[in-house]
């Protein structure tokens, strides 16, 4: 196994100096007389003086102010304080006209379906688009705080129609069209939205599937709704009744114009995984995603013009929205909607040949799943247009960074993210002006003031704590939709540690500034007072062969020691007691013998959320005895039938693990 820790890549003093994040700090230390001359004194900086440091950064890049802000920030408070007061902007259309220099013929968006069909747009090509559907949506009576809603997949139609909804003032929110019913009505029914964008239907893994019903039973729920848009996706002679063709929206003749909107005037409305009751309609505003996401992806992860950004995301994942963002900094955007392994494994790494992308993202159980394939995309294709390869979603395993290094490219940067849906975006991750080390998150990420919270409230070092968030960032939501008082958005962030987000990850952070997460604090293993977090033993677990997925839980709780539960998906011609021997031996050897599991079942699938999260808690709460409905909210199940094993099993453990 790879050592966690071990050095993988350097930077060249080459692709420092030519980083847009050393070409910031010059600009910044030439306006403000300060050694900002590496990543420490810049993180410093942008923690100590937040104020100095996002009002630099907006400068730097270029925010196209309709008014400019009397005050970057109002004060420090969490949550209610205010950022770019006074400030008026539009987020749309820093991504229709990006500060960057682009030409109207560059290409601003590639679009790939699995099954080959492809897809390119210039600039002048998608501000035409927007100007189309914009005019559509006022002449069907949307404005500034209108709810838009869209049962769409990755595809050019979705990003346009989200751009033209934010020029007006109205507020966007998407779901996939793979969500069930029940998950996309908990959803959209929160915000009672004016207008319903659908697709027909979607193709994944060489399949496809109808969802026209769905979208009928969906609209019976929404009765806000005054009009439907269908976008032909599966079938291009698909008609649903009264419902717009996508096809009439482009052909409305209009121009492009921008609504002014304050930082904190909503742009859309994301949704928290919904795995114990309804999910939280998160809302985010125009100016703070604005500057969070052109920080993240222009200093950060190092794109800007003539580049091509790629993230394997559906719509209603916060990746998507962080990359569409791209369009902002002046890249182009390449969407792709399908499966990740169709039609084989090697999909996604023969589309970065093919478009030439040069920043490649994915989740870490993507490349994890790539090492186990045994995958050699490097040696077999001409990747050496990509510069950063991006991770997120699950802790990466230091193999995981191994085998990127050996099996894609040497030089490269590869920057594990974590972050969230709550702030759209990530906190710790990678910058090129640092090394990459196994299994390693480099560094906090600038305005990000990121700590790990002992049991007593207070920041530790070098050792495993709660990640907190001590000051505000641009992007914490504005809100959450329908809670007038704020009173469900304090009790969800701000309830442990008063003034303090509580993120709910376990991390540890280093003494190099650097960080390990451990996954969800709430699915902590807890044995014999020996804390580990579930990444740890996923690494260990998912190392065998035959293991194709894992969850582990642990029953304790409320002080009271339960049973260890490992729970396995195994390959077809696995010997189950041989795969359960092998498994607590490497357990005991290779974490500690306090953790090898009690008992080692085989399950035909693990039970996951929409948005591909292993249900830790949720199944905890069912093993205890819980009943179905309150441990987990149906629609937020990827997999539905998955909870049925554990629902078998309910009652066999007595501690209680609400």
């Amino acid at each position: 196994m790879t050592r966690e820790g071990e050095l993988l890549w350097t930077p060249s003093e080459e692709r420092r100096a030519t980083s847009r994040m050393r070409s910031f700090a010059q600009w910044a230390q030439s306006r403000t007389g300060r050694a900002l001359d590496d990543y420490d004194h810049l993180l410093a900086w942008s923690l100590d003086e937040i104020e100095e440091f996002w009002s630099a950064f907006a400068g730097w890049y270029g925010v196209k102010w309709h008014e400019v802000p009397s005050a970057t920030l109002t004060d420090r408070r969490m949550p209610g304080t205010e950022w770019f007061v006074g400030g008026r902007l539009n987020y749309a259309e820093h991504l229709l006209f990006p500060p960057g220099e682009v030409a109207d013929d560059d290409v601003a968006v590639v679009f790939a379906r699995e099954d080959g069909l492809r897809r390119s747009m210039s600039w002048a090509d998608l501000r035409a688009e927007v100007a189309s559907v914009r005019q559509w949506f006022v002449d069907n009576g949307v404005g500034r705080g209108d709810r838009v809603a869209a049962l769409l997949p990755n595809a050019p139609e979705a990003l346009v129609a989200m751009l033209a909804a934010a020029s007006l003032g109205a507020v966007w929110s998407s779901c996939s069209p793979d969500f069930g019913p029940r998950g996309v009505a908990d959803r959209f029914t929160q915000i009672e939205p004016t207008v319903l964008l659908a697709v027909d239907g979607y193709r994944y893994g060489g399949k496809p599937f109808d969802i026209t019903a769905t979208v009928d039973a969906l609209r019976q729920q929404l009765p806000s709704v005054r009009a439907t848009v269908l976008v032909s996706y599966l079938d291009p002679d698909s008609t649903l009744d009264d419902a717009t063709p996508w096809s009439e929206l482009l052909q409305t003749t209009g121009e492009l114009s921008f609504a002014s909107m304050s930082s904190a005037e909503p742009l859309y409305v994301l949704y928290s995984s919904g795995t114990t009751g309804l999910p939280k309609p998160i809302v985010h505003g125009h100016g703070g995603i604005l500057v969070e996401h052109a920080k993240q992806l222009a200093l950060h992860l190092d794109v800007g013009p003539g580049d091509r950004f790629f993230w394997f995301s559906t719509t209603g994942w916060m990746m998507w929205n962080l990359l569409v963002s791209g369009l902002a900094v002046g890249s182009a955007v390449v969407l792709y909607d399908g499966s990740p392994a169709f039609p084989d494994p090697m999909a996604l790494w023969n589309l970065a040949e093919e478009i030439g992308i040069t920043a490649f993202g994915v989740s870490a159980p993507y490349i994890q799943s790539c090492m186990k394939s045994e995958l050699h995309p490097g040696k077999q294709l001409d990747l050496s247009a990509i510069r950063a390869v991006g991770s997120t979603g699950a802790p990466l395993s230091p193999e995981g960074f191994a085998w990127v290094y050996a099996e894609v490219k040497a030089d490269v940067m590869l920057s594990s993210l974590s972050g969230g849906t709550d702030v759209c975006t990530a906190f710790v991750g990678g910058a090129p002006l640092l090394p990459v080390r196994a299994g390693v998150i480099p560094a906090r990420l600038l305005g990000c003031r990121v700590e790990a919270f002992d049991e007593e409230g207070k920041p530790v070092v070098d050792e495993v704590g709660e990640l907190v968030i001590t000051a505000p960032m641009p992007s914490m939501p504005v809100g959450f939709w329908n809670d007038a008082d704020g009173s469900r958005l304090e009790a969800a962030y701000f309830d442990t540690y008063p003034g303090v987000w509580r993120h709910g990850d376990w991390v540890k952070f280093n003494s190099d500034g650097s960080c390990v997460i451990y996954g969800r604090s709430d699915s902590t293993l807890n044995r014999g007072g020996v804390r580990m977090g579930t990444s740890e033993f996923y690494r260990v677990v998912e190392d065998v062969p035959d293991v194709v997925d894992s969850l582990v839980i642990d029953t304790s709780a409320a002080g009271v020691e339960g049973k260890l539960l490992l729970f396995v998906v195994l390959s077809a011609d696995a010997d189950e007691a041989e795969v359960a021997a092998d498994l607590k031996q490497r357990i005991r050897t290779q974490l500690s013998p306090r953790h090898v599991p009690d008992e080692v079942r085989v399950i035909a699938e693990v039970p996951r959320t929409l948005n591909n999260k292993k249900c830790e808690v949720p199944v905890k709460r069912v093993l205890a005895g819980s009943p179905l409905d309150k441990a987990v909210s149906n629609g937020a199940l990827l997999n539905p039938a998955a909870m049925d094993v554990f629902v078998e099993l309910a009652g066999r453990f007595t501690t209680d693990a609400d």
